[in-house]
């Protein structure tokens, strides 16, 4: 039997630009960057990032398993004497939200004259 046994961490690294936006993954808000946090898997994630004033972000983001996580070298992992760790760092870069003081009328009068402008240059 063994006398001490290996764990393995799983970490989570957010960042993003501008920091502290709202941070969820498969719909759960997990926090505000930068954050981690700690997960059980390792694969594919939805990951949405928003924060007021920035368009927000809605993207699939991937945890890679590292070589020591496949079978039978798993196994081994656990019996070593120490911790394993493996942190994914995903970064995001948000952009700054569309404004406009245009009324809705004034928007759709200048989408009509770029189309008809369009329409010229193709004739």
């Amino acid at each position: 039997m063994l006398c001490a046994t290996g764990c393995v961490e799983r970490k989570l690294l957010v960042r993003s630009e501008p920091s502290g936006a709202t941070v969820t993954i498969n719909d759960v808000e997990v926090g505000r960057t930068p954050l981690e946090a700690g997960f059980t898997y390792f694969g594919q994630y939805d990951v949405k990032v928003e924060k007021e004033g920035y368009e927000p972000l809605r993207e699939k983001r991937r945890a890679a398993t590292p070589v020591w996580e496949y079978p039978p070298i798993d196994i081994v992992t656990m019996a070593l004497p120490f911790t394993a760790t493996r942190t994914a760092e995903w970064d995001f870069t948000l952009a700054p939200a569309f404004e406009t003081t245009q009324t809705p009328e004034e928007l759709r009068a200048g989408v009509v004259s770029r189309a008809r402008a369009l329409r010229e240059q193709i004739k």
